[in-house]
């Protein structure tokens, strides 16, 4: 079905499903971060970060303790988060690539149902050179109200692009904190008319650089006095405490900018029919198991928080595996709009309603091409496909089994069970839930550079990485 049949028929069954009780449709508004691990908060017992209101805005959430980003990489997260689809599905496995204009997305989906749709901050879904103007139409990808930029972590010195304009602008300051105003701003004006809306923040922060939080917030952490995860080794426990003392001050900042935008929606009233999904692309390993950043199936690289809030959505701890490409159907089934066939993520709409009980008990983590910090070339890095269950971690390489972790008698993943004999009939039951889930999602599991080749990417550089520019 191509993209205007698609549109026509969604819009059709949307108003085949409305009933008389459904007449004030609800807004879906995301909060995004970039690189917040889910270890990092003061709920998740965090003995170092200040997270005060997110701390207590969680006990009045639905928290997915376990949500997992399963390709835990910046495009293939965020095209899996707006497509529903899984990576090898929309093909992007790897940063600065577009994601196909005629992929159908959530905010495409929600315009032919009705709704205003915007976009504030990060896109990273352009793939045309990270500081190039994305003009309005399908390379939006169904958001109209536009301040974005494809990509920035230059936090105090931040451009956009506003509206249909060519030209470059800059936020004022901490960009994080000009990116909230707007987003309040925009939460005022969607309060005064009558479609409702879906607004997406997609702030950078805490992603790296790490030092660069404003000074009151930087202030407010002593690197000396940070405990370290035990899994991050002793000759980077230096480095490590500085770098997490940066890291917790964006966390601190953004903190502060979710309260005040939680404020906003009270104040105009639209908290009482607005959903509001609180998340992150991935984690960030900041040293444990000697590495940064992401890319690898360790939990501090693939939990990311999930927090959901709305009318008639349960609060509490979950424990579902929930990943990515799970968002745009719970959203959607929250909203009461039907979803598109194309999608293959799971529906939790009903779950969170208390309906019923959805007991998705294992979550497929994947690293089709390593690129970047983590590439085959001088950093170790390799392609794998592994299983997250609610107790266990197992991963493969090309070269067969490499990681088996007990997530409950080891939770900083420090005893590798793989080839262990106490852990023989464990690898093999683990082995035969992965190649069930590689069948089931017609993953071939090949070298990377085949799909490279397969999805006709651009050339890659010499850290096999997609170039940030053409």
């Amino acid at each position: 079905m191509n993209r205007p049949l698609a549109l026509i028929s969604i819009l059709l069954g949307f108003f085949a499903c409305k009933t008389p009780q459904d007449s004030s449709p609800l807004n879906i508004l995301i909060l995004h971060t970039d690189q917040w691990r889910a270890q990092a908060f003061g709920y998740a017992g965090d003995p170092n970060v200040m997270t005060p209101n997110l701390d207590a805005w969680a006990k009045t959430c639905a928290n997915f303790t376990h949500a997992v980003s399963g390709m835990p990489v910046c495009t293939p997260h965020r095209a899996s988060l707006l497509t529903g689809q899984r990576p090898l599905t929309h093909g992007l496995f790897m940063n600065d690539v577009q994601l196909d204009t005629n992929a159908l997305t959530m905010a495409e989906v929600l315009v032919a149902a009705g709704y205003e749709t915007g976009y504030i901050g990060k896109w990273h879904l352009d793939g045309s050179g990270r500081s190039v103007f994305t003009p309005p139409g399908p390379r939006r990808q169904g958001f109209s109200y536009w301040k974005a930029l494809e990509c920035s972590h230059n936090y105090n010195q931040s451009a956009y692009y506003f509206g249909a304009s060519r030209m470059k602008r800059f936020w004022k300051g901490y960009d994080s904190f000009d990116q909230a105003r707007d987003a309040e701003a925009f939460l005022h004006e969607q309060s005064k008319g009558d479609n409702p809306f879906f607004l997406m923040l997609a702030w950078g922060t805490p992603h790296a650089p790490y030092h660069t939080a404003p000074e009151s917030y930087r202030n407010l952490y002593d690197s000396a006095n940070i405990a370290l995860r035990p899994n991050v080794p002793e000759a980077l426990a230096g480095k490590v405490k500085k770098d997490l003392a940066g890291y917790y001050a964006h966390c601190t900042a953004l903190d502060d900018r979710v309260e005040a935008i939680l404020t906003t929606l009270r104040e105009t009233g639209l908290d009482k029919n607005t959903i509001v999904l609180f998340t992150s692309d991935h984690g960030d390993l900041l040293g444990s198991q000697g590495f940064y950043k992401k890319q690898q199936p360790y939990e501090e690289s693939i939990r990311v928080p999930m927090l959901f809030q709305g009318p008639g959505i349960h609060s509490g701890k979950y424990t579902d595996l929930i990943q990515t490409e799970d968002l745009m159907p719970t959203l959607l089934g929250l909203a009461g709009i039907p979803i598109p066939e194309r999608v293959e993520g799971r529906d939790y709409s009903a779950r969170l309603l208390g309906k019923r009980i959805l007991e998705d008990t294992v979550a497929l983590l994947s690293c089709v091409q390593p690129f970047g910090q983590w590439n085959a070339i001088n950093r170790g890095g390799k392609e794998f496909r592994g299983i997250r269950t609610l107790r266990y971690t197992y991963a493969k390489d090309l070269q067969g089994p490499w990681l088996l972790f007990d997530n409950v008698l080891d939770p900083y993943q420090q005893h590798n069970l793989v080839d262990q004999p106490q852990a023989e009939g464990l690898q093999k039951q683990l082995d035969q839930v992965l190649a069930l889930e590689l069948k089931e999602t017609e993953d071939e599991f090949l070298p990377g550079l085949t799909y490279v080749e397969r999805y006709g990417y651009p050339p890659l550089n010499e850290t096999l990485t997609v170039p940030y520019t053409r």
